[in-house]
């Protein structure tokens, strides 16, 4: 498990986006993207909005995904198990790389064919709570024609990633802008951001 923290973390310091490939373990992968498909089945997803509780808005023009968070309350065995690495990751984020992590927030995602979600930035601009971006990906055999690759703007040269299932990608919340380009294949994640108060 700190092989794939380091391999994060690692990555973030030399490129600004750190990047795993065996952050969770392919049988959770496979269980969190069953729970998602099962939520989708029984229309317990919810169209994706902008913004935060004092000003938010639904814009279909600028994101097209819908989500369904993630809660402890759920007391689902998958997403607990989840939660449980997320922990394990904080902590080793706090004690190596002293970031002040005091909670989190996330939720799983779904795009259908022609979803997107235009140029952003994770943190709002009346809360800097939002200090880290997390995605793990849930896309099996994915492949290049699919689309919906993750574009991260930097200065040198931006940096396009396919979401394939296993990828956990980390960045800094409010410094790289990014977008979800048009996916041509149903694309699913767990995004979310860690926090401090």
């Amino acid at each position: 498990m700190k092989e794939s923290f380091e391999d994060l973390i690692a990555s973030y310091i030399e490129n600004k986006i750190g990047i795993s490939e065996h952050f969770l373990s392919e049988e959770l992968l496979n269980n969190l993207k069953q729970n998602l498909l099962d939520l989708n089945k029984n229309s317990l997803l919810k169209e994706a909005g902008i913004g935060n509780s004092e000003k938010f808005s639904y814009n279909e023009k600028v994101r097209s995904d819908t989500i369904y968070w993630l809660d402890k309350k759920h007391n689902n065995i998958f997403e607990n198990e989840f939660f449980e690495t997320i922990d394990a990751f904080v902590l080793y984020l706090n004690e190596s790389c002293y970031a002040g992590i005091t909670g989190y927030e996330f939720h799983y995602s779904l795009y259908q064919v022609g979803d997107f979600y235009l140029k952003h930035l994770d943190q709002f601009k009346n809360n800097s709570g939002r200090k880290y971006s997390m995605i793990s990906y849930l896309n099996s055999d994915w492949h290049e024609a699919d689309g919906g690759e993750l574009l991260i703007y930097q200065e040198l040269c931006n940096q396009k990633i396919a979401p394939t299932q296993g990828k956990t990608i980390f960045f800094k919340s409010n410094e790289l802008l990014h977008e979800v380009l048009v996916t041509q294949n149903t694309r699913m994640s767990i995004t979310g951001w860690l926090k401090s108060d």
